[in-house]
């Protein structure tokens, strides 16, 4: 047990050449030692576990090697190399800038960096976790970075590059190392379980390489990990075990009862994924991810942005080619959208459900779905099969003169005379009510309209408002648009003060950013109506405000006269008087108002000696 060394470590590559990943910076650094062009400062970054400080001792130890090879690789036998391998050498330094970040630390790195080597070329000087340094550091390691001696070259690692003084990046050759593919990581496990003769499955080694997310020294932890749990025989089912992975079968499945909108299927998936203990974030997002890996997998030419196995790729794209682009699309907003709403919902697992019935749903026969890529409709229709309805039988005719429903009745005090369809010609005012019967059974005797008949409605499809009953238009779709009534047709109706405030401050929403000062005083005001008139009163507290109103008023009245159906409403604008509040603005009208009513608020304040500023 004491000899056993992790993996990370006993595998950490020696050379350029066994660095996985990073072959453009590692070609650029060889020709470089190759050609005799060092500067005397990098700055290695990029995310963790992918190379920066293992690069940067591999460099270290080549640009000291007496015996470079031809291919710029360190020969790893003279004493400088030998020295390296046995950490023992003297010109290399690495300095944890996380644990020394203080001027005294920098100051002290500064008094080393003069002198020279003993054995070698360069002393090279490796600072990791740059970006822990404080303020006061960095300003101390200007100068020695802009102008160290020609012995001294200095090596930055950070994770974090914009934490790092633009001043400091401007002095150094800026080296960003990326993420290291799913495919690289799957092939550099595959030597390692090789060497130490590990039975690992293709399968089982790609889901530790996603685990990793472009890690190398990640991906390595983990394969120990595996490797103690299934005693040295990896399996793609052990893996799924011991990480706590979904297996892939559950999107299979799931995207199977989703192309055949088998809700009750798919809500059991869930319950039977969530009874294992996943999250449903979790759960939302490896969704998305499937979706994703089967838009891919459609074509030849995206094939290869798939980061799976052998076998999973093949199953990857049977499955896709059951799926229309269209569908792929909408299925991926959803997920999407239900991953971002995930955080903020209370009941979160509805949430889920919810998702998965509108993805059954949208597969089916009629479904109302926009085109593909658009935002699908966010609809839901029911799960449950319906009873069929009953075939419709013969309609009885209403009478021309059928009463109107009571939500449509006019105002007490308004004069509502009765509309017709836009489809019959109005009667006149005159008419009667005796005359008007022998009329209409006069027109339902003729020939021209033998055909026609009074279309039966329910209250329901009126489209009545709850707050103003207004009367709906149910011409057809193609028909031509009916023509405006005529003066005599339009009854005005009765306006409330409740309505009407209701609708100035929605106007006072809708105005646009420029007028967002009329818009903030028109929500602090209320406008007052007395009884049974149309004429509005508005009070403001200066003559700036009156006349920014009196500016706005015939959008304001044109807007009120459209909503509350009157044409005679009308809005006067007056300064309120001296003595008159409209509004307590600041903190002292507050309280003298709240004092007015509380009159014990006064004797607080006196007693405690309290003072509004």
């Amino acid at each position: 047990m004491e000899d056993y060394i992790v993996s990370a470590r006993k595998y950490r590559p020696s050379t350029f050449d066994t660095v996985v990943g990073q072959k453009a910076l590692t070609t650029t650094l060889k020709n470089a030692i190759a050609n005799q062009k060092l500067a005397h400062a990098y700055l290695f970054c990029g995310p963790r576990g992918v190379g920066k400080t293992t690069c940067a001792r591999i460099f270290a130890k080549t640009i000291n090697c007496l015996h470079p090879t031809a291919e710029g690789e360190a020969c790893n036998e003279c004493e400088s190399c030998r020295a390296f391998l046995e950490q023992r050498s003297y010109n290399i330094h690495e300095l944890d800038a996380a644990s020394n970040n203080s001027v005294e630390d920098i100051r002290l790195l500064i008094d080393q960096v003069r002198i020279p080597p003993q054995i070698g070329k360069y002393k090279v000087y490796i600072i990791d976790e740059v970006h822990m340094l404080s303020q006061a550091a960095f300003n101390a390691f200007l100068k020695t970075l802009e102008e160290p001696p020609h012995h001294a070259i200095f090596i930055l690692a950070t994770t974090e590059k914009h934490k790092i003084l633009p001043t400091i990046l401007s002095r150094c050759q800026i080296y960003d190392f990326s993420r290291i593919s799913v495919n690289d990581t799957v092939e550099y496990l595959e030597e390692v379980a090789s060497k130490e003769h590990i039975e690992a499955e293709p399968e089982a080694l790609n889901v530790i390489a996603q685990k990793a997310d472009g890690g190398m020294r990640d991906a390595l932890s983990i394969f120990d990990q595996v490797v103690s749990f299934t005693n040295g025989h990896i399996t793609y089912q052990s893996v799924i075990e011991n990480l706590n992975v979904l297996d892939y079968e559950y999107y299979f499945q799931l995207t199977d009862a989703i192309l055949q909108n088998k809700v009750q299927d798919c809500l059991l998936i869930l319950n039977d994924i969530l009874a294992k203990g996943f999250d449903g974030s979790h759960f939302i997002t490896g969704l998305s991810s499937h979706f994703r890996d089967l838009l891919v997998s459609r074509d030849a030419a995206t094939l290869p942005l798939l980061e799976a196995g052998a076998s999973i790729r093949q199953r990857y794209q049977t499955q896709a080619q059951q799926c229309t682009p269209r569908f792929l699309y909408q299925a991926m907003k959803l997920s999407n959208d239900c991953d971002l709403n995930y955080r903020a919902s209370k009941n979160k697992r509805l949430l889920v459900e919810l998702t998965l019935i509108q993805l059954a749903q949208l597969t089916e026969e009629g479904a109302d779905t926009p085109a593909g890529g658009q935002r699908p409709t966010p609809t839901l229709k029911p799960i449950t099969p319906q009873q069929p309805a009953a075939a419709p039988g013969p309609q009885p005719q209403q009478p021309a003169t059928a009463p109107r429903p009571q939500s449509q009745q006019p105002a007490a005090g308004a004069s509502r005379p009765s509309q017709q369809p836009s489809a019959h010609p109005t009667l006149p005012p005159s008419s009667t009510a005796a005359g008007t019967a022998p009329a209409a059974a006069q027109n339902l005797s003729a020939p021209a309209a033998a055909d026609k008949k009074i279309p039966v409605m329910k209250a329901g499809n009126l489209g009545i408002s709850i707050r103003h009953p207004q009367p709906a238009a149910h011409a057809k779709k193609n028909a031509a648009p009916a023509p405006p009534p005529a003066e005599s047709a339009y009854e005005d109706y009765a306006v409330y003060e409740k309505d009407l405030v209701y609708y100035w401050r929605e106007f006072a929403a809708r105005l646009p950013k420029e007028e967002t000062a009329n818009s903030a005083r028109m929500m602090n005001i209320s406008p007052t109506l007395p009884a049974g008139q149309t004429t509005f009163e508005v009070v403001v507290d200066n003559e700036m405000a009156q006349r920014s109103l009196q500016q706005l008023a015939p959008q304001i009245l044109a807007s009120l006269q459209e909503k509350l159906h009157n044409r005679h409403l009308q809005m006067t604008v007056r300064v309120s008087e001296a003595n008159e509040h409209i509004r307590a603005y600041s903190q002292v009208e507050r309280f003298q108002l709240m004092s007015q009513k509380n009159p014990h608020l006064m004797k607080l304040k006196e007693a405690f000696g309290l003072e509004l500023g």
